[in-house]
């Protein structure tokens, strides 16, 4: 058992060092957090792409329940960057609802928790948006102060962190 963070900047070459990392493994579950949307042709070339990648013997899986890496075996995230927007809409935050924050906080304890209890070998990819601009929208801010908050989370408690630049992983821990 091990927990592994891959963190980077967009189009950064995360995706392809965390999937190098579980190269060889017959067990592999691949995690999608984000399915293509309609009518937008450039979100389904990059799905295409990440799926053309995947070896024919991993399983995915497309699900944002954090119950998922409780599987055992072998599980790539791909990424909790999707995993956290998706719950912020599951719990109604981008639309201000009553008792939002309050759900998005007990979704993201789920989901570290689950990452920390783990019994499978779990590589998760994560943007790291906190070396950019900060976001003009009080939207952008939450979503980037979220994933900031989760990404130091789970590195807390991760067994290794790498960080992609330009396709060069460095590993922080």
């Amino acid at each position: 058992m091990s927990r592994v963070l891959v963190l980077g900047g967009s189009r950064s070459g995360k995706s392809a060092h965390a999937e190098s990392l579980v190269t060889g493994r017959g067990d592999v579950v691949y995690l999608a957090t984000s399915t293509p949307i309609p009518d937008d042709a450039e979100w389904a070339r990059r799905v295409g792409a990440h799926r053309a990648r995947r070896p024919a013997a991993w399983t995915t899986l497309e699900t944002t329940a954090p119950s998922d890496l409780l599987r055992g075996g072998t599980v790539l995230v791909d990424s909790v960057t999707t995993w956290v927007a998706a719950l912020m809409d599951e719990t109604g935050v981008w639309t201000a609802e009553p008792g939002a924050l309050d759900r998005l906080a007990g979704r993201v304890d789920a989901l570290v928790n689950a990452w920390a209890m783990t019994p499978a070998h779990v590589v998760a990819v994560s943007d790291e948006v906190g070396l950019g601009v900060v976001p003009e929208t009080r939207a952008g801010r939450l979503f980037r102060d979220t994933l900031g908050e989760v990404n130091q989370r789970l590195a807390g408690t991760a067994d290794e962190v790498w960080f992609v630049v330009a396709g060069l992983p460095q590993r922080l821990r």
